[in-house]
């Protein structure tokens, strides 16, 4: 079952010299495609890189992270705008209605730098990693890059931006996964306390 896997997920930055299987990178990019998100807007592109000396400039992009540049897969998780006549600021204005004048009149490219709908990538690329792990395939999620960096090295359109980089890859050795929380710390019922 999907939970026996998370007990036992860790993030994996040591990968074996292994590629990934095309059926398996296939369900995985099924995974991400088969999404929710909001309005259905399905606001994302994903970019599969397989080319070593693409991996290891992506590697450079990401701060140095040289493990990066070991793995024999990427998916890196790109979103694409919401324009302002599609309601692109209207679900933070709804959010954060104190804040909705500031929101509005906030110059649309640091806003979309800021809300880059982000967190409908997260849904996409978390499939993403769940399928990985029933073919005993690890991943890492990688939030620190140089986003107009990345888009350059990638070639994005305008209105496309790296948003998350997934790395895959079959684990050097396993470990004990990441101790985590219990649920009478991360859970509450009806009201906080």
């Amino acid at each position: 079952m999907i939970t026996e896997l998370l007990r036992n997920r860790f993030s994996v930055r040591k990968y074996q010299d292994r590629p990934i299987p095309n059926d398996v990178l296939r369900e995985l990019l099924e995974a991400g495609r088969l999404s929710p998100s909001g309005g259905n807007e399905q606001p994302w592109v994903f970019g599969v890189l397989t080319d070593r000396t693409l991996i290891a400039q992506v590697s450079e992009t990401a701060y140095r992270q040289k493990w990066i540049a070991k793995a024999p897969l990427l998916i890196v998780l790109c979103t694409v705008g919401v324009g302002d006549e599609r309601g692109g600021r209207d679900i933070q204005k709804a959010r954060f209605a104190e804040h909705a004048e500031a929101i509005g009149k906030m110059d649309q490219d640091l806003y979309w730098a800021l809300n880059q709908e982000e967190h409908q990538t997260k849904i996409a690329g978390t499939h993403m990693a769940l399928a990985a792990l029933e073919h005993g395939v690890g991943s890492c999620w990688v939030s620190r890059f140089d986003a107009k960096r990345l888009a350059k090295l990638l070639n994005l359109p305008e209105g496309c931006m790296p948003s998350e980089i997934l790395v895959f890859g079959y684990p050097e050795e396993e470990r004990a996964a990441t101790k985590k929380k219990g649920l009478d710390q991360v859970v509450f019922y009806n009201t906080f306390g």
